[in-house]
């Protein structure tokens, strides 16, 4: 056991936070936090590291245990350029490395018993350095660096001169390599691009460690968590299984409390009616009866009504004209801030009622692609012409969009005069901002409330292209379901930057890949572009070349039979993928009956070379019969494995 939380309570100003949290995590046990913003799960990673106290309840961690906490927005400033920062974690390892290159040098100068001695102990140093894994741990450094997206050029700037999100990322570094039991994380992925956060996941995977996370990367949570703690309310729940087992799980159990919920509601109104006519008959012992099912009634816990969290928002998108169906046509498109290079020749088309996805690297350009098309920024080469009828509505992740000075409902009102102040006020409250909260000033908000306001602007908007840039940054869980929910029911166009790969995969219907200054088009949400991702990378090794580099405009992806493939019927590639993944799954079901056979095997050997059995006959023969059994079993599940391999 690496952590045990136990009856943990926390009120702040009489609000109560949780109650009576437990929950345990064992080693190498990968554990997640979820819940919607504002319920508590910072609060309680900062309970676990001693940064508060609790109100009552015990923390305790398993003996000689060690924890890593990486809080949001955890900074490293110092003087130490990046790769220094890093190398500080490995300083016992080098003063190890010190005392051993000392040894060396003084084995020159002495002998005999001295020298046997010292020989002795650079043994033992040696031991302990193999043991810290000293021989690669400046190699660990430079794959944690560039795991987490640093070039190697950027490893010499020093820490105080990087943004916000990079000494993050440092600090990040820093804790990984240090190793402890346990790593706490709160939103590790809210800096980090797309090909980062998927190294992290590899890394915690295989992290021979127990790792706490809090995050609302539900792809990262689907990848990495074995186990979810859920903050509803003022409870806390543990589900077993990844984001999705959760998901399903927790849908179970809304619908069993709801139901248990409705039948004791419909069991008191059918015993009060009873009552009623009991009570009606006017007889001595039918009202005794009458009382008698009160005193019943009255005994019952009543259940409360179940919260419907996802009631609470409300989003719908319509537009209100229909566009033509050419909705954006781009052609050579080039831009360049500086010497540095964005893109150039980028060319591209979207059609009415398509979800595009543009996916990239952090500093590839994708956001300034979104501010060409609206306007924003001015291109320095390239055509982009909008289709007939076409109305843009604009979601800018930096909510440049709203007016830091206004309050929530001169926000509202100014940009639609025609809006009663009742509509108003309901189309907040649809948003979550009810009372005087409408009188909030804009720059009082936090992230995710300036997301809801910037959202509800979009509704209004009636556009019927969408373009959004980081559309669930700051949004909790049940906040992104329901705007994933409203985007597919949406009848217009949408295209759209974001790095949750959940969010994706849910929405587009195509997606594009801005990669060397030019775009690559897959045909499908983000599962499909991973899929042929793979195809491409087996295509590009077995032909002994390297995937080619992408340049202007959308090309065709990696070969000729690449692209071929992309011709095929949707259909039959999808029932070809699943025949794959069955054949995958009966080889893996071999495999381990082979393993139990053959583990099966060696314990019979075993037990019949105890002395107990060697002189009882009859146990040697069932043995030996169950020996012939599991080995006529092993050599017809070798043969399955060998065709299924074929």
């Amino acid at each position: 056991m690496v952590l045990s939380c136990q009856n943990v309570n926390k009120a702040f100003h009489e609000k109560q936070v949780f109650r009576n949290c437990s929950f345990h995590i064992e080693d190498y046990e990968k554990a997640a936090v979820v819940g919607i913003n504002g319920a508590g799960k910072t609060t309680l990673l900062r309970i676990i590291v001693g940064e508060l106290e609790a109100d009552s309840g015990q923390v305790v961690f398993g003996k000689d245990k060690s924890f890593g906490y990486l809080p949001q927005n955890a900074e490293v400033d110092s003087e130490h350029t990046i790769y220094d920062e890093l190398l500080e974690v490995k300083r016992d390892v080098i003063a190890l490395e010190e005392r051993i290159r000392q040894c060396e040098l003084e084995m020159k100068h002495v002998e005999g018993e001295a020298l046997a001695a010292l020989m002795e102990q650079y043994a033992l140093y040696t031991h302990q350095f193999e043991l810290a894994d000293g021989y690669s741990y400046r190699s660990e450094i430079v794959g944690v660096l560039k795991g987490l997206g640093f070039t190697e050029e950027e490893f010499s700037k020093k820490a105080c001169t990087l943004s916000g999100g990079q000494k993050t990322r440092v600090a990040l570094g820093k804790l990984l390599l240090d190793k402890p039991d346990l790593i706490i994380l709160d939103e590790p992925t809210n800096h980090l691009d797309m090909s980062s956060i998927a190294w992290l996941e590899n890394y915690l995977l295989n992290y021979k460690g127990a790792v706490l996370i809090v995050s609302h990367d539900r792809y990262f949570l689907d990848k990495i968590a074995t186990k979810i703690i859920e903050l509803d309310g003022t409870e806390v729940s543990v589900f077993s299984g990844n984001y999705s087992d959760y998901a399903v799980k927790k849908e179970q159990v809304r619908a069993a409390r709801w139901n248990a919920y409705m039948n004791q509601q419909q069991e008191i109104r059918h015993q009060e009616a009873v009552i009623e006519k009991l009570r009606s008959f006017n007889r001595e012992k039918s009202i005794r009866r009458a009382e008698s099912r009160e005193k019943m009634l009255q005994k019952i816990e009543v259940l409360d009504k179940p919260v419907e969290t996802r009631a609470d928002m409300r989003m719908e998108l319509h537009p209100r004209i229909m566009s033509g169906n050419d909705v954006l046509d781009v052609e050579n498109l080039a831009k360049a801030f500086g010497p540095e290079r964005l893109f150039e020749g980028l060319s591209f088309s979207i059609k009415r009622g398509e979800h595009v996805a543009v996916i990239g690297d952090n500093g590839t350009g994708k956001t300034t692609i979104l501010k060409i098309i609206n306007g924003l920024v001015e291109q320095d080469a390239g055509n982009i012409r909008l289709g007939t009828k076409v109305h843009i509505g604009y979601y800018d992740q930096e909510h440049h969009v709203l007016h830091p000075d206004k309050t929530l409902f001169e926000e509202i009102s100014d940009e639609y005069p025609a809006l009663t102040n009742t509509e108003i006020r309901n189309v907040l409250a649809a948003f979550l901002f009810t009372g005087d909260d409408v009188f909030k000033q804009i720059k009082m908000l936090s992230g995710g409330e300036r997301g809801r306001v910037s959202l509800a602007k979009l509704m209004l908007s009636e556009a019927n292209f969408l373009i959004l840039d980081e559309p669930t940054n700051h949004l909790d869980i049940m906040s992104k379901e329901i705007l994933e929910d409203a985007i597919n029911s949406y009848s217009g166009t949408v295209l759209y930057v974001s790095h949750d790969r959940y969010f994706i995969n849910r929405t587009a219907s195509r997606i594009l890949e801005l990669c060397n200054g030019g775009f690559t088009g897959y045909l499908g949400n983000y599962d499909y572009y991973l899929e042929k991702k793979a195809e491409n990378t087996v295509l590009s090794s077995g032909t002994g070349g390297a995937f080619p580099p992408a340049a202007g405009g959308i090309k065709s992806e990696a070969s000729s039979a690449a692209s071929s493939s992309l011709k095929q019927d949707w259909q039959s590639q999808k029932e070809a993928q699943a025949a794959l993944r069955k054949k995958e799954n009966a080889l893996k079901r071999c495999e381990e009956q082979i393993e139990r056979l053959e583990t099966r095997s060696q314990e019979i050997d075993a037990e019949m070379l105890r002395p107990e059995v060697c002189t009882d006959v009859a146990r040697l023969q069932a043995l030996a019969r169950e020996k012939e059994q599991v080995e006529e079993e092993l050599l017809l599940k070798m043969e399955e494995w060998e065709s299924l391999s074929d």
